[in-house]
C-alpha cells in the first residue's frame, strides 16, 4: 500500500515538486473520489472497532471457560457448580449450565421425586447453546461484508480516477504525464484504500470464526457431558 501511494505522489510531484503531499492530493481529488475514500474509511474504522472488541470478548470467554470446566470436573454436586457459575458468567458454558440447572431444579422443585423429562433439559441446553453462538457471531457479518465489498468500492474509485485521467489527457494541449497524473494518483489511492480495508477484515473474520467454532464444539461436548451426568446420577436423587 505504501509503495502504491508513493508512486501516486511521485506522479503529482512531477507537476508540483515542492508542494504536493498526500493531504494536498486528497484535497484536490474529485468529490466522487473523496466519497469513495470516506466510505472506505468508515468501513475500516468500524471493522477495527469490531476486531478489538471481539478479540477482548473472545479471550475473556475462553479464559472463563477453562476455569469453569476445571471447576465442573472437580465438583461432586451440581449445586456446587451452580455456585461457581454465578461468579464465572463470562463463560458461555457457565450460562448454558445455569439454564440447564434452572430447568432441572424447576422439575424437581414441583414435588416430583425425579426429573420428569430429560428431553426438556436437552432442549433447554440446546436453546442456550444457540443463543450463545449467536451472541459470539454478532458483528462478524460486518467483517465479512467489509472483506467482500471494500475491493469493489476501491475498484470503483480506480475507474473514476482513470476516467479523470483520460479527461485531463483529452483537455491538455499536449500529451504529458502532468495531464494524467492527478487521475492516475486518485485511481491508485482508491485501489490501495480498498485493499487496506478488506485485508484485515478478511483475516480477522476467519480467525474469529475459527475461535467461535472451537467454543461451539466445547459447548456441545459440555451439554452432552452434563446430560450424561444428570441421567446417571440425578434422575432419582436430589440435586
Amino acid at each position: 500500500m505504501t509503495t502504491i501511494v508513493c508512486c501516486a505522489l511521485s506522479l503529482i510531484q512531477t507537476d508540483e515538486p515542492q508542494g504536493s503531499t498526500l493531504a494536498d492530493l486528497l484535497l484536490r481529488s474529485s468529490p466522487l473520489a473523496k466519497g469513495v475514500l470516506i466510505l472506505l474509511l468508515i468501513f475500516s474504522v468500524i471493522s477495527w472497532a469490531i476486531i478489538f472488541t471481539k478479540w477482548a470478548s473472545l479471550r475473556k470467554a475462553e479464559r472463563a471457560t477453562r476455569e469453569f470446566l476445571s471447576n465442573f470436573r472437580t465438583r461432586s454436586k451440581l449445586s456446587d457448580v451452580y455456585l461457581d457459575s454465578e461468579s464465572i458468567k463470562e463463560s458461555p458454558l457457565a450460562r448454558i449450565f445455569l439454564a440447564g440447572y434452572n430447568e432441572i431444579t424447576g422439575q424437581m422443585g414441583e414435588g416430583a421425586a425425579r426429573i420428569r423429562s430429560m428431553d426438556a433439559v436437552s432442549r433447554v441446553l440446546q436453546s442456550a447453546t444457540i443463543a450463545e453462538v449467536s451472541q459470539m457471531e454478532r458483528s462478524l457479518t460486518w467483517l465479512a461484508t467489509t472483506a467482500n465489498a471494500s475491493p469493489f468500492i476501491g475498484l470503483f474509485g480506480t475507474v473514476v480516477g482513470i476516467v479523470i485521467a483520460f479527461q485531463g489527457l483529452s483537455s491538455a494541449s499536449a500529451s504529458s504525464i502532468q495531464a494524467v497524473a492527478p487521475g492516475i494518483a486518485e485511481a491508485l489511492i482508491a485501489t490501495a484504500a480498498g485493499i487496506a480495508a478488506a485485508v484485515p477484515a478478511a483475516i480477522y473474520y476467519n480467525h474469529f470464526l475459527n475461535r467461535v467454532k472451537v467454543l461451539t464444539a466445547t459447548m456441545d461436548r459440555f451439554s452432552l457431558e452434563l446430560l450424561n451426568l444428570v441421567e446417571r446420577n440425578y434422575i432419582k436423587a436430589d440435586v
